[in-house]
């Protein structure tokens, strides 16, 4: 029989990986994504509100939650069990918005802490109509106490699993697993529909305690239909889940009515005997908390699966922004090695200088020439980026999605301002290291600094901008200036460029989408392996 291991090294083994599973994160819209994204919550789920507490709390009451499908009955059932209207029971759906959880006085401590359950804030008394979202979001746990259920019973009645209202579905699966005993509910009209096979299916994968009600049988029919259930529990590989019938009554159409005792005897005697059985009780428990250990083995590669690809996807994004910027980097370089920055209004401007144009005007034009080069290369680059990006799925976050930058042209032409005034201050520096060896009249700086943006963006077109710079500071001051103006063209070249590349990469950076979590996960489920 398994037993319940409690050591205190596989607790700190399980608190890792707790850790683990919540660091995960699944933010880029794959195919795989929800499904990861549910696994996630459900394991921490199952580690928060069962496996952890159980473990440090072996002696702590035996919960069996009450799950199914909607009007299938599970408040009447759990009024019944318990002798009295603890539950709101009745015809309107979802009926079941406040989860209730009822134990025996002495067992109250229990569950008025955060022991498990601990995101649910607790209350005590039934809430006046239409304040069940009150408190905090909504997210309620009523506790009732009942002297006539066993003491170390707990049952708890769920929200509805396939509810209109999409916070109770949540809601209800989050507190399946929370159960040491899973009691799912079902009728005898519906017994064959997806959402009761779920739970089942979930608790077999669990390898969980679990009880299974058949709910509202006509007594003419109660043979045919519990022989058909059988049948099916059987090929699922459940026939030797406890099975028990309910026959349609009155008091099954709802509006709060109990049930008569003998209706739920079977099912409660079944219930006390798993706690007042010590060693039916230990089996109970260690079972349902086995289950999740050994589910992890196969839970957690997937989760680990699912991180992988979604950074296997970040770098595919990655990898086509760094390829259109580098190759918009490389035609940049190209172009002004050919001069292409000396065109339109800027190559106008340099045959007319200096008869018909000062150097303030070259100097403005062959700076704009730049900013245009520059301002094109960032806009082709994002359209590139928008083509490959379009082929991805990862893409399709809203986050990613293509939008107009209107602040890139703003941002290249304060980098070129800048570009520009480091490049005075370069000609300014070699000014005066002439004016201290050579006192005649010094060269005009902003001829200087025209000549100086000329040659280093006209290419092989502006071949004649450098010979006159020569001519106006020497060979030697013109080599300094235009090794120092190339170098410095060079920095803000790759720093343009590269700040671009960053805002474009920053929407998929903020996701925080990193190999690490991968290989944590695994390591925490070694280490858990190694502890078990």
């Amino acid at each position: 029989m398994v037993t319940l291991d409690v050591r205190p090294q596989l607790l700190d083994a399980l608190s890792t990986l707790r850790e683990r599973v919540a660091a995960a994160r699944f933010p880029l819209p794959l195919a795989g994504a929800p499904r990861a994204r549910a696994n996630r919550d459900e394991l921490l789920a199952q580690l928060d509100d069962y496996l952890v507490p159980r473990l440090r709390a072996p002696e702590a009451p035996l919960l069996a939650v009450v799950g199914g499908s909607t009007g299938a009955g599970k408040s009447t059932l759990v009024n019944s069990l318990v002798g009295r209207q603890v539950s709101e029971a009745g015809v309107l759906r979802p009926t079941t918005r406040t989860p209730v959880l009822v134990c025996h006085p002495e067992d109250h401590h229990w569950f008025a802490g955060m022991r498990v359950l601990p995101d649910l804030t607790r209350v005590w008394v039934p809430l006046p109509e239409g304040d069940e979202g009150a408190g905090d979001g909504g997210r309620l746990l009523r506790v009732e106490t009942a002297d006539t259920l066993p003491r170390g019973l707990a049952l708890l009645d769920a929200p509805d699993i396939d509810s209109l209202v999409a916070d109770n579905r949540v809601l209800a699966a989050e507190l399946v697993c929370a159960a040491d005993v899973w009691v799912t509910v079902t009728t005898a009209a519906r017994y064959a529909d997806a959402v009761p096979w779920h739970l089942l299916r979930t608790a077999k994968e669990h390898d969980a305690t679990l009880v299974t009600v058949l709910d509202r049988v006509p007594h003419q029919v109660v043979t045919e239909v519990s022989r058909q259930y059988e049948a099916l529990l059987t090929k699922a590989g459940l026939g030797d889940v406890p099975r028990f019938t309910v026959p349609e009554l009155p008091e099954s159409a709802g509006g709060g009515g109990l049930l008569p005792s003998t209706a739920v005897a079977p099912l409660l005697a079944w219930l006390a005997d798993r706690v007042q059985d010590a060693a039916a009780r230990d089996a109970a428990i260690a079972r349902t908390a086995h289950g999740v250990l050994v589910s992890l083995n196969s839970r957690m590669p997937e989760l680990a699966g699912a991180v992988a690809a979604q950074h296997a996807a970040a770098l595919r994004l990655t990898a086509a922004v760094d390829e259109a910027y580098e190759s918009e980097h490389a035609r940049v370089r190209e172009r002004l090695q050919t001069g292409a920055v000396l065109a339109g209004d800027a190559l106008k401007r340099w045959r007319a200088y200096p008869l018909d144009c000062g150097p303030g005007e070259l100097l403005d034009a062959v700076s704009a020439g730049l900013e245009t080069l520059l301002v094109c290369a960032v806009t082709a680059a994002d359209e590139r980026v928008d083509e490959a990006w379009r082929r991805e799925p990862a893409a399709g976050l809203p986050s990613l999605a293509p939008r107009r930058d209107d602040g890139a042209e703003h941002r290249v032409g304060m980098a070129v301002r800048r570009w520009r005034r480091v490049l005075e201050e370069y000609v300014e520096d070699e000014v005066r290291a002439l004016d201290r060896i050579d006192k005649s009249a010094p060269p005009d700086p902003d001829v200087l600094t025209a000549l100086l943006a000329t040659a280093l963006l006209g290419g092989r077109r502006a071949r004649s901008a450098g010979e006159t710079l020569a001519e106006r500071v020497g060979a030697h001051g013109a080599l300094r200036l235009r090794d120092r103006g190339g170098q410095l063209l060079t920095d803000y070249l790759d720093n343009v460029l590269g700040a671009e590349r960053e805002r474009r990469l920053a929407p998929l950076d903020a996701l925080g989408v990193h190999p690490e979590p991968q290989a944590e996960l695994i390591a925490a489920l070694s280490v858990l392996q190694k502890e078990r």
